[in-house]
């Protein structure tokens, strides 16, 4: 996910809704050792260790740390959470055959 769509989310997401994502994520990851996104020296564990492992329902988060949380593990929230994908609009292509009588 890029940084602005998870800021996008960050700025309206609950702890509740966060806490989920982690849990899906948690439940949902089999290859630990996938490169973090926020992060390329990071694998996923230490993303995880870092974000989530003293994840606090009560605390208010700072919106640097949910969009990074969301960031990396966006990709388990619900669907009603993530902005809709913009459509690209089909280009309608112009073809001539070559005129080759110059020649």
């Amino acid at each position: 996910m890029n940084k602005k769509d998870a800021r996008q989310i960050a700025e309206k997401i609950t702890n509740e809704e966060l806490l989920q994502m982690f849990k899906n994520a948690k439940e949902k990851i089999t290859d630990w050792n996938e490169v973090s996104v926020c992060n390329k020296s990071f694998d996923k564990g230490a993303a995880w260790n870092i974000l989530a492992k003293d994840f606090d329902l009560n605390y208010r988060y700072h919106i640097l740390a949910k969009t990074n949380m969301v960031r990396e593990f966006g990709n388990y929230l619900f669907d009603y959470s993530k902005p809709k994908k913009k459509q690209k609009s089909k280009i309608k292509l112009h073809h001539q055959e070559p005129n080759f009588t110059n020649w």
